[in-house]
């Protein structure tokens, strides 16, 4: 019987590595994607994909305000772009609209899968 109660813990635990390391890839990933790769599709790929870990097995019912409102932060600074940095020498401004793009790919997958979720809950009768 004790051997059937570790066992949800031990899923509980893998599954918080996993959606660590997952969360921790994808920034990395998105900065040296941003500084050295820009438009891969392997990247892109790579970044939905975490990003789907991240929002199935890291974000809770208290993060998902906060991650959706971050997930709109990330798109409209996207959006509004750095390229006037570029006027001031190098490619500055470039690199930190790729880190950015990469960035709200990262989370946009976790952002959908959070806002399906407040909706359920909200939608859910009773």
């Amino acid at each position: 019987m004790a051997e059937q109660a570790k066992q949800p813990d031990v899923i509980k635990r893998l599954a918080s590595y996993v959606g660590l390391l997952a969360f921790l890839g994808g920034i990395v990933l998105a900065i040296v994607g941003g500084i050295g790769y820009e438009e891969y599709g392997s990247i892109t790929l790579a970044l939905a994909i975490m990003g789907i870990l991240v929002g199935v097995l890291n974000i809770t019912g208290k993060e998902v305000l906060p991650l959706l409102i971050a997930a709109i932060a990330l798109i409209v600074v996207g959006k509004a772009g750095f390229a006037p940095l570029n006027d001031l020498g190098g490619s500055a401004g470039t690199r930190i609209d790729s880190i950015v793009g990469y960035l709200a790919t990262f989370m946009a997958p976790a952002a959908v899968i959070s806002a399906f979720r407040a909706i359920w809950a909200l939608a859910r009768p009773g």
